[in-house]
């Protein structure tokens, strides 16, 4: 399914709908970042995604990770979370989606990196590379929050 995003868009569509969501800034032990390719927007972003029903919020996370690229995880703490109504996504099926996301900080324990049908390339990314990806501003927020490791309490926007 195709999305466009619109932040802070005056000519955004109203939001229909809010899906309470995760995304996990992932570090490997030489402070690589875990970003995937998505293949909705064609966007480079953190792996995450809607949160199921029958799951707590951090196995959200867990899962996703997992579903997205690959690496097993375990969630170590709360970076943020992002709800700014300014943000909303288009899909093709006439969904418009509020943003509504909690960022997580989680670590790597296992697995390899693959694609999957949200991901058409995985990769551990340098942060002195971050520039040089396609990433939408929300999303980099959320990626700067989680590298800044003095941030002393989540971020609540």
């Amino acid at each position: 399914m195709a999305r466009i995003d619109y932040y802070r868009d005056p000519a955004a569509p109203a939001a229909n709908s809010v899906v309470p969501s995760v995304t996990a800034v992932v570090q490997d032990d030489s402070g690589r970042l875990l970003l995937i390719h998505k293949t909705d927007n064609g966007l480079w972003a953190l792996p995450g995604g809607g949160h199921d029903i029958g799951e707590s919020i951090t196995e959200t996370a867990v899962r996703e990770v997992r579903e997205e690229t690959g690496i097993d995880v375990t969630v170590q703490d709360l970076i943020g979370l992002y709800t700014d109504p300014g943000h909303v996504m288009a899909y093709d099926d006439g969904e418009v989606r509020q943003q509504f996301s909690l960022c997580f900080r989680a670590r790597p324990v296992g697995g390899s990196l693959r694609t999957s049908s949200e991901s058409k390339e995985v990769r551990w990314v340098s942060p002195a590379d971050l520039d040089t990806l396609d990433i939408h501003p929300s999303m980099r927020l959320r990626i700067d929050h989680g590298l800044d490791v003095s941030r002393s309490a989540p971020y609540l926007g």
